[in-house]
């Protein structure tokens, strides 16, 4: 049986200055034939309003792969949190 190949390392290369991370508490979501929208937003204070600090189009193929990786990892952490053990 072959060997299963692990998948290429990637050089992430991040400058703070220009790469900021923007909290937020709000993502509206829209998706068509074409794709997906996300637009990420803060609310304004005691407001009623929201302000959008970024807007993340994908395609629905890479969309849904960032529903199950990000649902993995949230297992993983709520699995280190309810241990105390690091996975």
């Amino acid at each position: 049986m072959a060997a299963k190949k692990s998948p290429l390392e990637i050089a992430v290369n991040l400058d703070p200055d220009m790469t900021p991370v923007l909290y937020t508490d709000n993502v509206l979501m829209t998706v068509n034939d074409d794709g997906v929208v996300l637009d990420i937003g803060q609310k304004v204070g005691s407001t009623n309003s929201m302000q959008i600090v970024s807007r993340v189009g994908m395609s629905k193929i890479h969309a849904r792969k960032l529903v199950n990786e990000l649902g993995k990892l949230l297992l993983m952490a709520e699995g280190q949190i309810a241990t105390g053990e690091r996975n």
